[in-house]
């Protein structure tokens, strides 16, 4: 291993880091929050990505296309944690940088929300009024996506007044934002009880409840007050509403690219079956309501001729922020039912 360009490299990201903050640190303030997308693979030879929470780092290397013996990765990535400290001005124990690696097939995909260690660093990311608990040390994401901040917004301003239905809710920020924008009731589901606790902490870390239910029990008793946190499989749950006539104003549909965890029912790969899963949400949306779907599949678009009975606008540009400008950032568009 060449020292000299580890050396050189450490100090490339310094500079970078350095920049990139004075930048984006007078924006964030601006804007009203503390966590942004600091560097995203900048430098070819330094594949990072940074995002910045508060006083702490969490970050990944993607694969390289050479290898690198274990000792000389950890080596090198050791001489990055130390540059990004300096550039910061934070301490060391405050980066955590993990490895976000290519799947080598699909049954790899649910990799990302698998624990990877247990260390439990906490830190509070503040939109506006919005609060959301971001675990930095123990999983591959952190709970939040910060490509998403502009799309909690527009759901914060949409929700007033409104039925909301959330499927796939994760750690439950979208569910949140809902209803701290006025939602008459917003409804979570998601098969993991974790991440449906960790929503109820985001619930209330905005001065909201949130009562957490098993799916079988919401469709015998389907409530229509308050904010619900449903653990269930989405197609089931899709399934079941359909057959009790259950409608929403509003639907969120952020799918993963491809599941197949032991708890479906069967598998989901969205290239495959997107257009089923948004058929099925249509069924459970009011006349005027709005889907609003997202994917993070690469190249992923929306055909309108695929939807002709449908106002389909594509969001993309509109929920482009400063930290991910010249990004790729997930597909989004808005579905209107005429």
């Amino acid at each position: 291993m060449n020292a000299n360009k580890t050396s050189f490299q450490a100090d490339l990201l310094f500079n970078r880091l350095a920049k990139r903050y004075k930048h984006l640190s007078k924006w964030a303030r601006r804007t009203g929050t503390n966590a942004f997308r600091l560097y995203d693979r900048d430098i070819p030879e330094i594949p990072l990505t940074l995002d910045l929470y508060d006083d702490a780092v969490s970050g990944a290397l993607y694969k390289r296309p050479f290898e690198k013996d274990e000792t000389e990765e950890k080596i090198w990535l050791s001489a990055m944690k130390t540059s990004i400290a300096r550039a910061l001005e934070i301490k060391e124990a405050q980066v955590f940088l993990k490895e976000r690696r290519k799947m080598k097939n699909r049954q790899e995909s649910g990799s990302q929300y698998e624990k990877q260690q247990a260390k439990y660093f906490y830190r509070d990311v503040h939109e506006g009024d919005l609060c959301f608990r971001v675990n930095l040390s123990d999983y591959l994401d952190t709970g939040l996506y910060l490509d998403a901040r502009k799309k909690r917004a527009l759901v914060r301003l949409e929700a007033a007044g409104k039925r909301v239905l959330n499927l796939f809710a994760y750690t439950c920020s979208l569910s949140a934002a809902a209803a701290k924008g006025g939602a008459r009731q917003v409804d979570s589901v998601d098969l993991s009880k974790t991440y449906l606790e960790w929503g109820r902490i985001n619930f209330a870390l905005n001065k909201l409840e949130a009562q957490l239910t098993e799916g079988e029990d919401f469709i015998r008793r389907p409530s229509h007050n308050g904010h619900t946190l449903i653990r269930f499989d989405v197609l089931k749950f899709l399934r079941a509403s359909a057959e009790k006539r259950l409608h929403w104003d509003l639907i969120l549909l952020d799918p993963p690219v491809f599941s197949n965890s032991k708890k479906m029912m069967g598998t989901l790969d969205i290239n495959r079956d997107y257009r089923e899963l948004i058929n099925k949400c249509l069924i459970l949306l009011n006349p005027g309501g709005t889907l609003l779907f997202s994917s993070n599949a690469k190249g992923f678009s929306l055909k309108t001729e695929n939807f002709p009975d449908l106002l389909l606008k594509d969001m993309k540009a509109e929920l482009m922020d400063e930290d991910f400008k010249g990004k790729r950032i997930p597909a989004c568009y808005t579905l209107i039912k005429q």
